[in-house]
């Protein structure tokens, strides 16, 4: 079984910082950094994400998920919807990401703090149950995340 407390989920080694709840805030994607990209402004990374999936083709959703009440709402509203999702998102999804967290890299202190203390550790999304962006439960996922975050850490040297 995955380890569920904030303390499993949320460590620090020599090597590697793994972040999925509020321990790691500044990396995640549900944190309260407000975004302004795309001339509009985003309670959240997870908003703006969701928000992009839709805006073109399906304004209401797009508004729907603008207007959460929290990133776990977006979450929600968009995976309701998941089926008016343009068919060609799977190839955008990764730059529309990395153009999210440059924004909040760009515009938030905190966050530019957090990523300098990195140092040269791996970040990994401890999700347990994403594999894709995170780790996944068995550890061994794409952790997309962790390495645009990674990528956005080098470009600042």
């Amino acid at each position: 079984m995955y380890p569920l407390s904030s303390k499993d989920l949320n460590r620090e080694t020599d090597d590697a910082i793994y972040f999925y709840t509020p321990a790691f805030d500044t990396f995640n994607n549900f944190s309260a950094h407000r975004i302004e990209i795309w001339g509009m402004r985003f309670p959240t990374a997870e908003h703006a994400y969701q928000w992009r999936k839709f805006e073109e083709t399906h304004q209401d959703i797009s508004k729907q998920i603008l207007n959460a009440g929290s990133p776990e709402e977006a979450q929600q509203i968009a995976r309701r919807h998941k089926s008016k999702m343009p068919k060609d998102w799977h190839y955008t999804k990764v730059a529309v990401m990395e153009e999210i967290l440059r924004a909040k890299l760009a515009q938030h202190e905190t966050v530019r703090d957090t990523l300098k203390r990195s140092d040269n550790r791996k970040i990994i999304e401890n999700s347990p149950i994403d594999s894709f962006w995170g780790c996944g439960p068995n550890g061994k996922g794409r952790n997309i995340v962790g390495i645009l975050w990674m990528k956005l850490r080098e470009s600042r040297h």
